[in-house]
Order: structure tokens, then C-alpha cells, then sequence
């Protein structure tokens, strides 16, 4: 397709364009403003229009313009957003998957050398070559689920060196990739067990030799710490990331996720979202419903370790907001298939279509301050995931199993399927 030209993309059976919902609070399925017998008009790689196809198609008159033309039954959605990812790593962790369905906790296996630093022995082993290239192929396997917008932390380096090395790896794989990767600076994921450092003097390495070169590389924007027992405390998290904030970079936090605590840091300093909360109580909740910070749930940590779901109901009844990510990790979270955990999260939290939806677009693209997606409306990204059904409903209802006939990333037809999609 060229990029100077009009491009027309329907009829659609149904298309939800996600762009008239508020970004807090509970949502129904009314809400959503489905469109039937829909169109959407694309120029170089943004929405020109969205409506009624045939009245596009006449509008369009003798305008030079291509079609691709959806024969059959097909649902739009903007193209899934991945707001929560570890997916720049090295290895496998499944011996401690083993060790945990065997009665070990998560924090057990860490202490006996399993967990986070068993990944970075493996990570800070890989070249930046070799990182490159499994994280493009696992944003592949992403988007090959609808997802266009991903969201990667690094954390598995905890030195600058290897912490640049997977940062670096990140914006090689982002060049490449069509998905758009989102680089987070974790490097405060828990404190480094090779050398005699205390937390506060790690942090101040990060601060004073990491963050400055981050910034400089303009590798990454934003930056997260993992705020709970055996990695760091709320007092000292707050001052870091203050400090970062300081330094320019958004913030993010991995909060609540085993004890209580992280959520209030994001408040207090202004976080873009909190991440993980299934050990938020009422009085988090609340908090975080009374702040801007939006609230992400991880439900493939839940069901990676077999413990709670984030109180998505209790959050949204609150009038918080709800975003929903994959957390796709080689420890607690190795599957990565959001939409399947999203659909498992609205069933054990009776969450609406339009709630779980907005989750894995419009309110993950606000968790991760992008303006310019997570919607279908002009001037927006074309970003798009269809699926070859005649019922929005069939999407969920099929809990990830149900691929996506057609993926499009800034215009551009990046997966097709349409021969061997449900018709």
C-alpha cells in the first residue's frame, strides 16, 4: 500500500471505536457506541474518518484511494496497548514454576536462588544481539494477538552495564519491530546480590551513573521500582523517584503487589499508574480512585502464582480507573497472552465488555501517557485489531483462543488471516 494515498478499511460488521469513555469509573457495555456496516478512512499511517462506510466511500468521490475490502463478518477494535511487560530477558524460569505448584512461595524460591536473580545470571549472559532477538520475537508473538503497543521494562541487568545492554536491546527491537516498544528503566527490581551494597547505596548508583546515561541515550522515559519486601522500601522508593522525577522521567510503580505500601508512593509522587495491587486494601483503593494514577492489573501473575486477582471491581466502583496488562515475565507470568487474561480477569471480577475493552486500550494507552491511540477517531494512530466475527461479544467470550483475522500498525496490514479466520 502506498503512504501518500487515502486508504478505506470495511465494511465492518461492527467496529467499537473506544472514544467517547470516561477514564475513570464503572463502565457498561452501552458505553461502548458500537458502529454497524462501519469504515475507517486512513493517510499515512493516522484515521482521516470513522462512520458509516458507504457514506465514507462516497465522500471520497474520484479521491485516488485503495480499499481493503472486509468480505464477510468482521469486528474492529483499536489495536490492543501492553502497558506492563518484562519481555527483554534471557532463559527460562520454569524450575521455579515447578517449585511453586510443590508449596514454595515466591518469596521462598527468591531466597534460595531461584526468582528475579536467577533471570539476571541468565540476562547479563545474553548479548545485546541476542536480546534484540528475543524480544522481536516475542513482540511478534504479541502482535500476532492484537497487540500494537507494548510496554518493556528492563530490570534483569541491576548493574549499569547489563542495565544498558537490555535498554539498548529494547530501542534495536523497537527499530525493527512494527510493534511500538515503550522502554522502562527498572533497574531498581530488587537490590544486587553479587556485590556488598545496601539498597540506599544501589540506588544512588542508579541515580548518579545509570539515569544520567539512560537520558543521555534517550534509551528510555520512564522509570519503575518494585516497592516490597526483599527489593525496596516505601521511604527510600519515594525519595528515588522523586529524584528521577526530578531528572525528568515519568514514573511507574510495581505496587501492593504482596503487602501494602507502593500504592501510596504513587500517589504521593505523582505516578503515571501502579502496577499489580492484589494486596490493595479498601484504603488503597480509595486512595488511588481519589488520585490521577491509574491502576493496572496483572492477572497473569495471579494465576502464575496462584494467589488473588487485583480488586479491578472494588477499584472501578470507587470511581478509580482500570487498565489491564500481561506482565509477561519468565517468573511469575511466562504465558503473555493478554487478551486471555483479560478475560479471565472480567469473569472473576465481573467486569463489563466495555471495562475490560478500555482496559487493553483506551485507559492502558492513558497508564502509559500515549495521547495518540487506544481510540479510533481522526488524527489518531491506525492502529487496528479485527477479528472475523459478527459479534464483539465473540471476543472475550473465547478467552484469547479466537485470533485476530487482520492486525494493521499505522495503516499498514501487519497480520492477515483472513483465509483461515472464524467465518
Amino acid at each position: 500500500m502506498s503512504d501518500t494515498k487515502h486508504i478505506l478499511l470495511g465494511p465492518f460488521t461492527q467496529l467499537a471505536p473506544m472514544s467517547k469513555l470516561p477514564l475513570k469509573g464503572p463502565l457498561s457495555d452501552d458505553q461502548l457506541g458500537l458502529i454497524e456496516s462501519a469504515g475507517v478512512l486512513i493517510s499515512k499511517g493516522y484515521i482521516e474518518a470513522v462512520g458509516d462506510y458507504k457514506d465514507i466511500k462516497k465522500s471520497m468521490g474520484s479521491t485516488p484511494h485503495e480499499e481493503i475490502l472486509l468480505t464477510g463478518n468482521f469486528v474492529g477494535l483499536p489495536g490492543f496497548i501492553d502497558c506492563h511487560t518484562h519481555i527483554c530477558f534471557a532463559g527460562s524460569r520454569a524450575k521455579d514454576y515447578a517449585a511453586r505448584n510443590s508449596g514454595k512461595t515466591y518469596l521462598e524460591i527468591a531466597g534460595a536462588g531461584g526468582g528475579i536473580w536467577d533471570t539476571v545470571r541468565q540476562t547479563r549472559q545474553a548479548s545485546e544481539q541476542e536480546l534484540t532477538r528475543l524480544t522481536t520475537s516475542r513482540a511478534t508473538e504479541h502482535l500476532s494477538r492484537g497487540t500494537t503497543t507494548i510496554e518493556v521494562k528492563s530490570g534483569y541487568g541491576l548493574d549499569p552495564e547489563n542495565e544498558l545492554k537490555m535498554l539498548s536491546a529494547i530501542a534495536k527491537a523497537n527499530e525493527t519491530s512494527p510493534v511500538d516498544l515503550i522502554a522502562t528503566c527498572l533497574a531498581a527490581h530488587t537490590i544486587p546480590k553479587d556485590r556488598s551494597l545496601t539498597s540506599e547505596d544501589y540506588l544512588n548508583e542508579i541515580l548518579n551513573e545509570l539515569l544520567p546515561e539512560v537520558k543521555s541515550r534517550s534509551l528510555a522515559s520512564r522509570v519503575d521500582i518494585f516497592i516490597e519486601e526483599g527489593a525496596f522500601k516505601p521511604a527510600e522508593s519515594i525519595a528515588y523517584v522523586q529524584k528521577a522525577k526530578e531528572m525528568g522521567f515519568e514514573i511507574t510503580i510495581h505496587a501492593d503487589q504482596f503487602s501494602v505500601g507502593g500504592s501510596r508512593v504513587a500517589v504521593e509522587c505523582g505516578a503515571r499508574s501502579a502496577d499489580h495491587l492484589e494486596a490493595s486494601t479498601d484504603q488503597e483503593i480509595e486512595l488511588l480512585a481519589q488520585s490521577d494514577v491509574i491502576p493496572v492489573a496483572l492477572p497473569g501473575a495471579s494465576l502464575g502464582l496462584g494467589c488473588g486477582f487485583t480488586p479491578a471491581r472494588s477499584m472501578l466502583d470507587a470511581g478509580g480507573s482500570l487498565a489491564i496488562a500481561s506482565d509477561h515475565n519468565p517468573g511469575s507470568a511466562p504465558m503473555g497472552d493478554l487478551v486471555f487474561q483479560a478475560a479471565v480477569l472480567g469473569t472473576m471480577q465481573q467486569l463489563s465488555q466495555a471495562e475490560v475493552l478500555a482496559g487493553i486500550t483506551y485507559r492502558a494507552a492513558a497508564a502509559l501517557g500515549l495521547t495518540d491511540r487506544g481510540v479510533l477517531e481522526k488524527g489518531k494512530l491506525a492502529d487496528l485489531c479485527i477479528y472475523n466475527v459478527a459479534d464483539l461479544n465473540e471476543v472475550l467470550y473465547h478467552q484469547g483462543s479466537l485470533k485476530p483475522a487482520l492486525v494493521l500498525k499505522k495503516g499498514k496490514i501487519e497480520i492477515d488471516l483472513r483465509m483461515e479466520a472464524h467465518v
